[in-house]
């Protein structure tokens, strides 16, 4: 007998409806009509309240294939959650983009560095794009390490792209704009995302 079809006997045997399953398992119904029919299985957490829940051993919920294929998972989802908070913890790096003197600002024959925010020769209209894109970048690292608390996969992969695009698309402001130190230094980030990518993509 499988798992799905263990978990959904033993549900039945407690007389309990997915919904009341769920909830003792702080997980949604969802979830657990996606183990029951066979599509998934649970974390190690939520395979250990299970076995409490029904004084079962893991190893009478699984078998050795399922216990390997649980594994798997679990490993593939680990990597996805550490490689996600770094993508969102670059992201959030931008941020110090508005008080590192990176911007020139021109004073008779000279010019010199200063901060985005004390800035007074760029543009009102460019220094407005400017915040705009480094806040969403910024606002996205924020939500890239918030996104990961669900282990969704899907979801972390998604944010990986949407990342890697609006990275590219804040590099592209600077370097048009002719901002050639924080160009570097996002594109330096950039390449940091990119070894990540490569480094994940050779793990699975």
């Amino acid at each position: 007998m499988e798992f799905n079809e263990k978990l959904q006997q033993l549900r039945k045997q407690n007389n309990m409806t997915q919904e009341q399953l769920a909830e003792k398992l702080y997980v949604s119904r969802a979830a657990v009509s996606k183990w029951e029919s066979g599509k998934g299985y649970p974390n190690i957490e939520s395979l250990k309240a299970i076995s409490k829940l029904f004084s079962v051993s893991i190893d009478d919920l699984l078998s050795g294939n399922e216990l390997l294929t649980l594994a798997e998972t679990e490993n593939r989802t680990n990597i996805n959650t550490i490689y996600g908070l770094m993508f969102g913890i670059l992201d959030l790096a931008v941020l110090i983009f508005f008080i590192l003197p990176l911007f020139g600002e021109r004073e008779a024959d000279y010019i010199h560095m200063v901060t985005l925010l004390s800035n007074t020769t760029i543009p009102s209209v460019i220094k407005t794009v400017y915040y705009i894109v480094l806040i969403s970048m910024a606002a996205f690292g924020a939500f890239e390490i918030w996104i990961q608390r669900f282990k969704d996969e899907r979801k972390m992969q998604i944010c990986s792209t949407c990342s890697i695009w609006l990275h590219a698309l804040t590099i592209l402001v600077f370097a048009v704009s002719q901002e050639p130190y924080v160009t570097v230094l996002l594109f330096m980030l950039f390449m940091v995302k990119v070894v990540l990518l490569i480094k994940k993509s050779s793990m699975k």
